[in-house]
């Protein structure tokens, strides 16, 4: 069992522009919460949120107004129970107007995945790993190293 403390509740995406971030996350079919606000969109995931917020706004909310944000050095994953739905979650990511990075493909540890980047170009991993089975749910625990 995961340690109390090791945990994620919120993830929060820099963005240049919210309206566009969540026009695209829209046509992704993800929907914002009723507790988003102006000037910050949250969307409920299983267990966690995820939250979008403009780059000038997140650098004055962590204390470093005149910081310049990036985007890229990590990745989002979402897995998938197949091949085909790592297919069609891509195929809709891209058709929401997301960047293609590199299109699923079979891979080196035995799964298959791609990556896309947002319109801001948070990179996403679309993947299928069948060494971790999802619950109905979609949630993931990492099966016992043994």
């Amino acid at each position: 069992m995961a340690h109390p403390r090791q945990r994620v509740t919120l993830i929060t995406l820099g963005v240049a522009d919210l309206d566009r971030a969540g026009r695209f996350y829209a046509a992704w079919g993800w929907q914002a919460h009723g507790q988003s606000q102006p000037g910050v969109t949250f969307y409920q995931m299983q267990g966690a949120a995820l939250g979008l917020f403009t780059l000038a706004d997140l650098a004055r909310d962590q204390g470093r107004a005149d910081a310049v944000l990036g985007t890229g050095a990590m990745t989002l994953a979402q897995n998938c129970d197949s091949e085909a739905e790592v297919d069609a979650v891509f195929a809709a990511g891209l058709a929401a107007g997301g960047r293609l990075l590199k299109y699923p493909e079979k891979v080196f540890w035995g799964g298959y995945s791609g990556y896309l980047a947002d319109p801001d170009g948070h990179v996403w991993e679309i993947a299928l790993n069948p060494f971790w089975p999802l619950s109905p749910e979609g949630a993931l625990t990492l099966p016992d190293g043994g």
